[in-house]
């Protein structure tokens, strides 16, 4: 690329490029602040997701209650075996969103907040005269061999998803991160007796090797409608006949499709989200999605924000290290829960024996209630020292084979 000469361009405090929960957010706390704000989005993109929120993300993102569409008061996991073990969950629930109007929401409310919203395609970012990037894009539906519009950017945020354009630019090995990939069909929910087994407030996640082979697969109800889905790495496994096979078997099969999405989730943080210069990731693009349980919602708008504060400080200091300690502050109240859980993945999701024993380690209560209180306040719980350590003893007996899946 060479330097552009031109100077007349338009110009950006923070050109923020992708529109789900981390651009928007991210968009929103810097026009917050006062910064010029482009936020840069594909039209007509839904991520498929199963749409959970816990109850930290609604408090610290002052959520508005008419955005849940409805509340799980309960997960219930199904092993190969067709082993059953609910997970009640004591004085709490479980937001459930659906991500078409949860995220338009979020990016109307960055525009209320003073950013300028687009819809547009990203291209690439080249470097004018003087260094500064120029976010290069295409207008939705524009043709591909069409002139691309150009605008400066002080700073640019990658919240463009897992296969991140701007992460692949900027970042070396950003196109080699492991992905599972997603696929849901969002359908209307169903009447009681069309579906004797489902539950409005409850969400059902399958560990069985034959719907998935390495992930899992869900029944996630959203008050009308409800999400059926299926995430896998596997190359060649056939997403779309794991949800058709689950529908069928749960009584789904003949009840309404409102729209069908699917999308790679990244389930490894990057090593590195920013260039040193004026460009960081966040959210998917950032790699920031839970392994095991593929929860991403939470920690991409908590990314959005934390880029934000970055590219804040970066903004008023001109210290590209500002942007660099974003990771190291993430991570470091981050980084242990996403390594517990991705050995969780690697280890018992391998084969069908294994997710047998682990839907058993579910039965315990001390893990329902330790489960629980991390996924809704989002970090380790410390407090009950007892309890990990019957936790720890029972998880190394299964581990062992000592303990023999009950039925």
């Amino acid at each position: 690329m060479t330097p552009m000469q031109r100077s007349d361009l338009e110009t950006f405090d923070a050109v923020v490029v992708g529109g789900g929960p981390a651009g928007a957010t991210a968009a929103h706390a810097l026009a917050q602040r006062g910064r010029s704000v482009l936020l840069l989005d594909k039209a007509g993109r839904i991520k498929p997701c199963g749409g959970a929120i816990p109850p930290r993300l609604i408090r610290d993102f002052d959520i508005p209650e008419d955005l849940i569409v409805a509340r799980a008061q309960s997960a219930r996991m199904i092993s190969p075996a067709g082993c059953e073990v609910d997970m009640p969950i004591e004085g709490g629930s479980v937001g459930m969103v659906d991500r078409e109007h949860f995220d338009e929401w979020l990016r109307e409310r960055a525009a209320a907040a003073g950013a300028v919203r687009r819809n547009g395609v990203f291209a690439e970012i080249e470097r004018d005269a003087a260094g500064a990037a120029v976010v290069c894009y295409r207008p939705n539906g524009a043709d591909k061999t069409a002139p691309v519009e150009k605008v400066r950017a002080r700073a640019v945020i990658g919240a463009d998803g897992a296969r991140s354009k701007v992460a692949r630019q900027s970042m070396t090995g950003a196109d080699r991160v492991p992905c599972v990939f997603a696929y849901h069909e969002v359908i209307q929910s169903p009447a009681n007796d069309e579906a004797p087994t489902f539950d409005g407030a409850r969400c059902d996640i399958y560990y069985q090797g034959r719907l998935s082979p390495d992930f899992y697969a869900w029944v996630f109800p959203h008050g009308q409608t409800t999400s059926v889905g299926v995430g896998s790495a596997q190359k060649g496994f056939s997403l779309k006949g794991a949800v058709e096979d689950l529908r069928r078997e749960t009584g789904l099969a003949a009840t309404a499709t409102r729209r069908c999405e699917g999308a790679p989730i990244p389930l490894k943080p990057l090593k590195r989200w920013d260039n040193g210069r004026d460009v960081i990731l966040a959210g998917d693009a950032a790699g920031c999605v839970a392994p095991a349980s593929g929860e991403g919602i939470y920690y991409a708008m908590l990314g959005g924000a934390y880029a934000a504060e970055g590219v804040q400080e970066f903004l008023e200091t001109g210290k590209a290290k500002a942007l660099s300690a974003v990771r190291r502050r993430y991570m470091a109240e981050h980084g242990k829960v996403f390594f517990i859980l991705g050995v969780m993945q690697h280890f018992w999701y391998r084969n069908d024996k294994r997710r047998e024993r682990f839907v058993n380690i579910c039965k315990d209560k001390d893990v329902q209630k330790l489960t629980w209180d991390a996924y809704m306040n989002k970090r380790l719980v410390r407090a009950k020292p007892a309890a990990h350590m019957r936790i720890f003893f029972k998880d190394l007996a299964h581990l062992l084979g000592v303990v023999s899946p009950q039925r």
